[in-house]
């Protein structure tokens, strides 16, 4: 990436970015601290981040690198004359066990959206893949996600096996989805 000479990198990061059953920060941090220098980063929480207990600090750690932790946010970018609305909300596996993560998502897509002009073109960040049919209704142009890992166990010439939240021969796993006028 460095010495690219795009006009335009972006790196976005769609969480997970640690593993809360062996958390180690530090070489995520260390990553980090220099993808910072190459490009801008955006940030958005999975659910590793809120299973460890440590994402308030680890979320000081990346604001102090200039990482842009985006937390149900919204930032516009532009492009020559381009603008480009950049939208990242929370993992929802963050809220109460009672209340859906469907539900969560949507509240947070809901207030990560309000007063954008809807001509912008607009990317998400989330990091759950099979939430798609609800980001379609939200009309993005263009869903970056994570979560899926590629499927945790891959065949060849299949595909994922099975990935988090979507069990055996799952949709998202890894390319590129279309919906309606979003794509993933």
């Amino acid at each position: 990436m460095r010495g690219s000479s795009n006009s335009f990198i972006q790196k976005d990061l769609t969480g997970d970015l640690i593993d809360s059953r062996r958390y180690h920060e530090e070489n995520s941090l260390t990553l980090m601290a220099e993808l910072v220098h190459i490009a801008p980063i955006y940030y958005v929480t999975g659910n590793h981040e809120w299973r460890s207990g440590k994402f308030s600090s680890l979320e000081r750690k990346l604001n102090h690198l200039g990482v842009r932790v985006m937390r149900n946010s919204a930032e516009e970018i532009t492009i020559a004359t381009d603008k480009i609305q950049i939208i990242g909300i929370d993992d929802p596996a963050h809220g109460n066990a009672s209340y859906a993560e469907r539900a969560i998502a949507e509240e947070a897509l809901s207030h990560s959206i309000k007063g954008l002009d809807k001509e912008d073109f607009t990317i998400l960040l989330s990091h759950r893949p099979e939430m798609f049919s609800l980001y379609s209704e939200y009309e993005f142009d263009l869903v970056f996600s994570g979560h899926a890992h590629g499927g945790q166990v891959r065949l060849p010439f299949v595909g994922g096996l099975i990935a988090p939240n979507q069990g055996f021969f799952p949709k998202y796993t890894s390319g590129k989805n279309s919906l309606e006028n979003t794509t993933m």
